[in-house]
């Protein structure tokens, strides 16, 4: 987008729904205020729009899908990767979708009356999220960088005589289960995320943040099911034995 500037606010949102986070951050009204251009948008605003501009172009040219070889990460670091990534990013975003989740109930349940069954599934998965990664965070993470301590310092002459992993993963495994399910519901009620022929522009960036979240989680509850786990219960089992 190489005159960005000159495009409508709504336009660029339109193109990459990450723009609307820079907006809301200005205070630039993307939604029903987006017919008019960024340069004109930030300077009702009292802007320097070059200001805006540079955050735009550093969203844009950020790479999100670059790979990163996980199965060579220490479980250590990897719960760490996690915490500070995915447990982050549920953290930042959960309450700007929560929040526009309320004004599109407000403003269109009547009309759409799935909105209500979307905002009260993701609420519930906010606040489940909220308890799961606290449990991660305070439980889990702790034992296994213990046990990733321990391996470092070579044999422990069976300081280690029983798992203290294998409860905590089922239980972070069966909520995994749960917010699987409960996103399968949000992806039916919201027709794979496509916003309906009537819906403004808060109801489509809505619609991209939730697909947005969705996919997030999936790379979350992958990195720990597949790769985080089973890697921890290899080091405690090396440890036992």
């Amino acid at each position: 987008m190489e005159f960005i500037y000159e495009k409508k606010v709504g336009e660029v949102v339109a193109a990459d729904y990450r723009a609307a986070a820079v907006f809301q951050k200005y205070g630039i009204d993307f939604c029903c205020k987006g017919n008019i251009s960024v340069d004109e948008a930030c300077s009702r605003q009292n802007l320097m729009t070059e200001d805006v501009m540079r955050e735009l172009k550093i969203l844009f040219a950020s790479d999100k899908n670059h790979p990163a070889d996980y199965q060579s990460w220490s479980p250590a670091f990897l719960a760490d990767y996690i915490l500070e990534t995915h447990h982050r990013y549920v953290q930042e975003k959960t309450p700007v979708i929560l929040g526009y989740l309320a004004k599109l109930c407000q403003k269109h349940g009547g009309h759409h009356p799935e909105l209500h069954e979307i905002n009260k599934l993701f609420s519930d998965s906010a606040n489940e999220l909220a308890s799961h990664m606290q449990k991660e965070e305070q439980i889990l993470f702790p034992r296994i960088r213990n046990l990733a301590s321990m391996n470092a310092d070579g044999p422990q002459d069976h300081l280690v005589t029983s798992s203290i992993l294998n409860a905590p993963i089922k239980v972070m495994m069966h909520e995994h289960d749960n917010e699987g399910e409960r996103f399968k519901k949000i992806d039916i009620l919201t027709d794979h995320y496509q916003p309906p022929a009537d819906a403004c522009n808060t109801y489509k960036v809505t619609y991209a943040l939730l697909q947005e979240f969705e996919t997030d989680l999936h790379l979350h509850i992958h990195l720990e099911n597949n790769i985080l786990f089973p890697k921890a219960v290899q080091m405690e089992n090396e440890l036992m034995n």
